[in-house]
């Protein structure tokens, strides 16, 4: 057995471990705004749900390990005091995962990564209308529990008000749990769908990813490609060149002679294809090869 003393190992290492063992996690999708009115979205799976009475919900955005610096989330609500959790079920994850990408200050996450803001009822931060339970609260208290990179900072939220879409919800307007199809966090690239078990998504460019904005608009209002399509799609750095465009054509004109003449909708559904395959590179020349025919 491998039997460690935190303080024989890095911070990393160490971080490494307790993500791993302790999973899956539940996401907290939370939303804030600064003091300017500028809205801010990003996942944290330091999260649960600790009282009914009151109703009080915890997530911690913990000290980057990298280079000690804190989060806008953080940073927010110590201007702001309210914050939306919305949860994460498998039709937004790649979406969210999206939205983990280190963009710069006021850059707007719900824009990056396709998702609506719907405004709140009580408090300022936005909602994410995709998600489908999403819980309003004020900021009771941020508990720092270092000052070193990796330390967290517990974030106490007590539940303000609640909204349920119809979808998730039984007659007797209880939960459906297999509806609500949840997400959770684990280690490494792992995620895991309450009701099917381990899946991996890539971790956000550190580049920065294009963001859904970014992309044509014939993509980003696809009728063919899902959020978490488009979620991926936004995870590259630069979309190819016509030249890059040009000779994949070329290649793939032997298995598709018609992919020049074919439909707007049967192209997206052929790079639909490429991408349940992880090829987001081909996707997206095929997504693109309208623009040079």
């Amino acid at each position: 057995m491998l039997s460690l003393e935190p303080k024989d190992i890095s911070v990393g290492k160490l971080h490494s471990y307790l993500l791993s063992a302790v999973a899956p996690r539940p996401i907290a999708f939370a939303s804030t705004i600064d003091a300017n009115g500028n809205p801010n979205l990003s996942p944290f799976s330091f999260f649960n749900v600790f009282s009914a009475n009151p109703p009080i919900m915890v997530f911690s955005p913990a000290r980057r390990v990298r280079n000690n610096t804190t989060k806008h989330t953080l940073e927010n609500v110590e201007q702001v005091k309210e914050v939306v959790i919305n949860v994460v079920n498998f039709d937004i994850v790649q979406q969210m995962s999206l939205s983990s990408t280190e963009y710069p200050e006021n850059v707007n996450e719900f824009e990056k990564a396709g998702l609506t803001m719907l405004k709140s009822d009580v408090v300022k931060p936005f909602r994410v209308a995709e998600s489908p339970v999403q819980f309003e609260c004020k900021v009771n208290d941020i508990i720092k529990l270092g000052t070193e990179g990796g330390a967290g900072n517990l974030i106490i939220c007590e539940v303000i008000k609640i909204h349920i879409t119809d979808e998730v919800l039984n007659d007797d307007k209880t939960i459906n749990q297999e509806q609500l199809d949840l997400v959770a966090r684990a280690g490494g690239s792992y995620y895991s769908r309450a009701n099917k078990g381990f899946f991996e998504i890539p971790k956000p460019l550190s580049k920065l990813g294009i963001g859904v904005d970014a992309m044509p608009e014939h993509v980003k209002n696809s009728m063919i490609l899902t959020g978490n399509d488009l979620g991926i799609l936004g995870n590259v750095e630069a979309l190819p060149s016509n030249k890059e465009i040009e000779d994949f054509l070329e290649d793939v004109s032997e298995r598709y002679p018609n992919v020049r003449d074919t439909s707007h909708r049967e192209k997206h559904k052929i790079a639909q294809n490429y991408l349940s395959f992880g090829d987001v590179e081909s996707a997206w020349k095929l997504l693109l090869s309208e623009k040079i025919n």
